[in-house]
């Protein structure tokens, strides 16, 4: 797969949980943070996408403890929830 189309798989993946909730939070933290990921960064959000949206919301509003895979400096940004902007 090119980065170019898993870019884009990422990007729809992240745009397409279910709940709009769930939309803007991941997937405006793929619009924010995104450009600057390694690889390690994307396999991280490729695995991340792949859990439950309740588990990733309590992970990100900090009422579910992190799992260790998931710990660390993305996750830390992710908590933030400084990136979701809600079109009004």
């Amino acid at each position: 797969m090119s980065d170019t189309s898993r870019i884009k798989r990422l990007k729809f993946r992240a745009w397409h949980r279910g709940t709009r909730e769930a939309d803007y939070m991941i997937g405006c933290f793929f619009d924010v943070h995104h450009q600057g990921w390694t690889e390690a960064e994307l396999a991280w959000f490729e695995a991340l996408l792949d859990e439950e949206d309740v588990e990733i919301m309590a992970w990100a509003l900090g009422t579910m403890d992190v799992p260790e895979k998931y710990q660390g400096a993305q996750m830390d940004a992710f908590r933030k929830l400084d990136f979701v902007e809600i079109p009004r």
